[in-house]
């Protein structure tokens, strides 16, 4: 996924909205400058700070936590699923419904920061618990005890759980130029309670609409010379 032009736009679109309530609050426009770089290296967010801060490289870690532990994907007996234990006591809970509640009490990992300093060694022995459990197992005891987490879903079941359907997140929009007349999109994450979102028109093949967008152009009124700034302004 091109994370770096998705939120370049993101960003851009955050911040014409800005430019816009300043407008209206004092009339005065401005420029806008956005790159793809600064963009992806906000995205550093913790480990960027943690390197300005402590003037350490951040290891590779995967999909494990730089400053939370156990906070990343583990194996079950027949699929990943996340932990993502972010305190000291849902990790207490955690070992208790694993039946490990001795690794709590355990110097090396009853804290949050000792559990940093010892990560290799406790994650080790975690993953040969978890291990052991099918992930649905797991899941259900986590609820259960109040330790956040969840499944790590292929993208077909993503597209097939409860959740996309309940929250409109898979559309169909009529299409002629698709097979079956109507064409599959993802829906807009943003729930309106006055404007909600509506879904008018499938995405256009290449160049679909020139020539309205021309002639839209064409027939605009002229613009006030310079110095005299219409209303649009």
């Amino acid at each position: 996924v091109g994370v770096a032009d998705v939120m370049c736009g993101m960003y851009a679109a955050n911040a014409i909205q800005a430019a816009l309530r300043h407008r209206d609050r004092t009339g005065e426009g401005q420029h806008i400058d956005i790159s793809l770089v600064d963009s992806t290296l906000s995205w550093l967010v913790n480990e960027g700070v943690n390197y300005l801060v402590s003037g350490r490289e951040p290891e590779r870690r995967g999909n494990q936590h730089p400053n939370i532990v156990p906070y990343q994907v583990f194996a079950a007996s027949d699929g990943h699923l996340i932990v993502a234990a972010g305190n000291d006591g849902q990790f207490a809970r955690f070992c208790a419904l694993l039946g490990r509640g001795d690794l709590a009490e355990d110097a090396r990992f009853a804290t949050n920061p000792a559990r940093l300093r010892n990560r290799a060694e406790l994650i080790a022995t975690l993953e040969a618990e978890i291990g052991r459990h099918p992930r649905a197992w797991l899941l259900a005891r986590m609820e259960a005890a109040g330790v956040p987490g969840g499944p790590i879903h292929s993208v077909a079941e993503v597209f097939a759980s409860d959740q996309v359907t309940a929250r409109g997140m898979k559309i169909e929009i009529e299409d002629g130029l698709a097979k079956t007349g109507r064409v599959a999109l993802i829906g807009h994450p943003v729930k309106f309670s006055r404007t909600p979102v509506s879904y008018r028109r499938a995405p256009p093949m290449c160049g679909a609409d020139t020539r309205d967008v021309l002639r839209e152009i064409d027939e605009a009124p002229a613009r006030d010379a310079p110095g005299e700034p219409d209303a649009t302004d």
